[in-house]
């Protein structure tokens, strides 16, 4: 069994879990073995191995992980390295619109305010319909996705109508919310970049 070790101890978001793409689209490894130093590394990697058709298990309880991800079934060796998660492809004359939320207000000026704007926001959002894809949320944006903010039950009912919702857990981390969010996939910078690549169109708030 072929087996890569990649130390990304103290390497920043996404350079994890870009060392794991390359190893994969160099060498496929049937077993892929990733020394992290954080909780935002650590859940990156493991999801973005689980995408790539490897059975993960993590070692340690912080601040430093083991990550082992093993290819298994016939003609794995073969699996091709996919990034997004999510529909890829939509229906003939369907726009994929993509929503980037990099702070947890409507503009500047009152932040009172601005936190009752983007309730109103997201509450419209749905008038989008299905051309509304994902959202993105990033830097102060994460904070709309905890538990007892207003803001929690809209996004709710968006990830429930369909729209993808990523978070960005190097962010989550840095505010010290990690495993707070009570809506949409805690991601990485790579699948963000990513998402504005195959979007038709971006809403910036």
């Amino acid at each position: 069994m072929s087996e890569i070790r990649l130390e990304c101890q103290g390497l920043p978001c996404p350079q994890p879990v870009l060392q794991c793409k390359n190893a994969i689209e160099k060498d496929a490894p049937a077993r892929l073995v990733v020394l992290v130093d954080n909780g935002a590394a650590k859940e990156n990697v493991s999801r973005f191995l689980t995408m790539q058709g490897y059975a993960c298990t993590v070692e340690g309880d912080g601040p430093e992980y083991v990550i082992t991800g093993v290819r298994e079934g016939e003609g794995a060796a073969d699996c091709g390295c996919k990034i997004m998660t999510g529909t890829e492809l939509t229906d003939a004359g369907r726009q994929k619109i993509l929503v980037f939320l990099g702070a947890n207000v409507v503009g500047a000026g009152d932040d009172v305010l601005g936190g009752k704007l983007m309730l109103n926001f997201l509450i419209t959002l749905k008038e989008m319909g299905e051309d509304l894809w994902r959202i993105v949320m990033l830097n102060g944006g994460v904070k709309l996705s905890v538990e007892g903010q207003p803001c929690l039950e809209p996004l709710r009912e968006l990830e429930k109508a369909g729209v993808s919702i990523l978070v960005c857990g190097t962010c989550l981390e840095f505010f010290g919310l990690s495993g707070q969010n009570g809506v949409g996939e805690v991601t990485n910078m790579l699948d963000i970049v990513t998402s504005f690549q195959l979007a038709s169109k971006v809403v910036r708030v």
